[in-house]
This record gives structure tokens, C-alpha cells and sequence, in this order.
């Protein structure tokens, strides 16, 4: 590309959405960008640094809901001062929250990413890249390569897999799908976020972290900064085009390295029920969530109170398919031979701290647990 493209990101207010927006004017690479959310920027909880980034000249704003196609042909429309189309369209959206209807995920996810990738087509964008779930591929204790057993085991990978299929039966449609594994970074809030929370309640409490299942339950993560670079590199190469691309670090993260940083972040002990006892709950798996939320929900609200905070979209709320005992292992070679470097190979002490300092600064995380 001569000139700089231009950049349409869908559902560009979410924790991925706004990261790309502040990636991509950060290192200069687009001419334009325009964000398709049908959250407005002000009720995004935007950060300092990410407010800046959506007040910039070069963004634009489009209210959107893109399961309707005539609200999807909007957010498609050429940008209205240069009338130019849109060349590389990034699907950030759909419908993430856990545990929703097969009808919610349906339309929340097929349809409306075939709204958009059909839309892509019609509009010959150069190319759309669509983010998919690492959950698409059976739950092994081996990684998994792109073309593994494909056995989705959430309400959102099963959608998103039908999505990854027709993707390639879409005439004209230059794609590059990307499987993402636990997203963390500054702005999450669904994904470590819930378990460094739960993990500051522990301090609070005076209490030893017991968590379910073991310490060998593979986890596998990636930061938000290495997938918007990833994301970039793969949308500018001929090569990726309708290809899959696993985006994961290298720590080849467990639930008990994780829950490591925690602890030396937090000054608490952990242990596990272990497989026999945590086998169990699944007899009563709303009674036994219900009884861990309930633990932690209560204390949350009274730190947050304590603290002087008032409003705040984090929570320890945890769904049921979060407690599940599966392993999240991907292989991450395909996307090395492509030629990309990881930023944030592994998961630090410090990279978590970032996430956390972050939210104590807009007042939505108790500064009395940070310290």
C-alpha cells in the first residue's frame, strides 16, 4: 500500500477494540479509523490514554449495531470528508459475556459477523480480519496447532468456529482469522482481571486462596499489545490471507503459574481442591458457583465502599463455564514462522501490576488492596 489505509474497527470500544485504536496512532500506521460500537466511547470506561486516542482527528466515531445489516451497511460507509472505502476491517465484535442462550451467541456472533464479512465483501476491503476463540479446539494437555481436532467447548466457540467455516465459502473475501487464548493487559476486565480480583479479596480476607481443580491446568495467555501487532502484521501480508493464525506467548501459562504472580503480588497462600473433590461439582454446578460468588461478591462490595469507590465495572463474578476443567493450550509456531515477534513473551509481576495500577488511578480498584 503506497499511502497509509484506512481502518474500520467493529466493536471498537471493547478491551481489544480501543487497544488497537491506541496502537495503531501511537505508531503512526493509518490514515484514518473509524469505530463501529453500539457502546458510546463515554460509557466505555475509557482511560486517560485511550480517551485521548478517541478524541484524536484521525478517529471517528459511528454508533452501530451490527447484528442489523442495515446498521452494519452504515459502519461500512466511505469516511465522509475523503469518501474513501475502508481498507483493513478488524471484527473485535460480538458477544462475549458466558453462560447466554445458543440464540443470544447465534445472533450475537454468526449473524453478526456475517453481517460483516459479507459487507467486507461487497465493499472489497483489502482485508478483514476476524478474531476467533483458542476454545474452538479440543481441551488437550498437548498444544494445538491451527488444524488440530476442532471440539469447541463454550457457547462462544461454537459460533465462532461456524463463523471461521463460512468465512471461506464468501466469494471476493481477501480474511485472516486469529485465535486468541486469556487477552491481558491495561482494559481487561473479563479476562485475569475477575482472578486478580478475587485474588485481592484474599488479602483482604486473611484467607488462603483455595481454587478448584489443580496447578496444571494449562491457561495459555497472550497481552493485548502483542495482539493488535499481530493483528497489524497479519492484515498487511498477502500470505495470511485466508489463513488461521493461533496468537499466544510463550509461558505456556497454568492456572498455578498464574495464581503464583498473584500471590507475590498480593502477599497471600494458594491451594487446590484438587481433581477428586472438584469432580464433585459438577453434580451442583449453579449451587457450587453461586457458593464461590457469594464468598466474594459481599467482601468486594465492602472493600470498594471502604475505598470510597462508588461505581466500577469490575467484578469477581464468575460464570460457570469459567470453572470448567479444561485445558487452553495453543501452539504458537505458525505465527512465529509467519515472522512475528512476541512483545511480551511472558507473563510478569510487572505487566500485572500495569493492569492493576491502571484501574486504581481511574478509581475502579481499591487503592487500599494495591499497596
Amino acid at each position: 500500500m503506497s499511502e497509509k489505509p484506512t481502518v474500520l474497527i467493529l466493536g471498537g470500544c471493547g478491551f481489544i477494540g480501543r487497544s488497537l485504536v491506541t496502537y495503531l496512532l501511537k505508531n503512526e500506521l493509518t490514515q484514518e479509523i473509524r469505530i463501529a460500537d453500539k457502546t458510546p466511547p463515554q460509557m466505555a470506561w475509557l482511560n486517560e490514554q485511550q480517551t485521548k486516542a478517541f478524541d484524536n482527528d484521525k478517529v471517528e466515531f459511528c454508533s452501530a449495531n451490527l447484528i442489523s445489516a442495515a446498521s452494519c451497511k452504515l459502519a461500512f460507509a466511505p469516511h465522509p470528508t475523503s469518501g474513501r472505502a475502508w481498507d483493513i476491517v478488524i471484527n473485535c465484535a460480538a458477544e462475549t459475556r458466558a453462560n447466554q442462550d445458543d440464540a443470544v451467541y447465534k445472533e450475537g456472533i454468526y449473524k453478526l459477523s456475517l453481517n460483516c464479512a459479507n459487507e467486507a465483501a461487497n465493499q472489497h476491503v483489502k482485508r478483514y480480519v476476524e478474531l476467533s476463540s483458542g476454545c474452538v479446539n479440543s481441551s488437550e494437555k498437548t498444544p494445538l496447532k491451527e488444524d488440530c481436532k476442532q471440539d469447541p467447548w463454550t457457547g462462544v466457540a461454537k459460533q465462532k468456529l461456524k463463523v471461521e467455516k463460512e468465512l471461506a465459502r464468501i466469494n471476493d473475501l481477501s480474511y485472516t482469522v486469529v485465535r486468541l487464548p486469556v487477552v491481558y493487559g491495561v482494559g481487561d476486565k473479563r479476562y485475569l482481571m475477575p482472578r486478580i480480583i478475587i485474588a485481592a479479596i484474599y488479602k483482604y480476607l486473611g484467607e488462603t486462596m483455595k481454587l478448584l481443580w489443580n496447578d496444571a491446568m494449562r491457561l495459555n495467555t497472550v497481552h493485548v499489545n502483542d495482539v493488535c501487532a499481530a493483528i497489524w502484521q497479519l492484515s498487511q501480508s498477502p500470505k495470511a490471507d485466508g489463513q488461521v493464525f493461533n496468537i499466544t506467548d510463550d509461558s505456556e501459562s497454568t492456572q498455578g503459574s498464574i495464581s503464583s504472580l498473584l500471590s507475590d503480588i498480593f502477599g497471600i497462600n494458594v491451594d487446590y481442591f484438587g481433581l477428586v473433590m472438584s469432580n464433585l461439582t459438577k453434580l451442583y454446578p449453579t449451587d457450587t458457583v453461586g457458593e464461590i460468588n457469594d464468598k466474594h461478591l459481599a467482601p468486594w462490595a465492602e472493600i470498594c465502599q471502604r475505598n470510597g469507590i462508588e461505581n466500577t465495572p469490575l467484578t469477581p463474578y464468575l460464570e460457570e463455564e469459567q470453572l470448567q476443567h479444561k485445558h487452553l493450550y495453543l501452539d504458537n509456531a505458525k505465527l512465529k514462522d509467519f515472522g512475528y515477534v512476541l512483545q511480551a513473551p511472558k507473563v510478569t509481576r510487572a505487566l500485572l501490576m500495569e493492569m492493576i495500577d491502571d484501574y486504581v488511578k481511574q478509581q475502579l480498584f481499591p487503592k487500599s488492596l494495591a499497596l
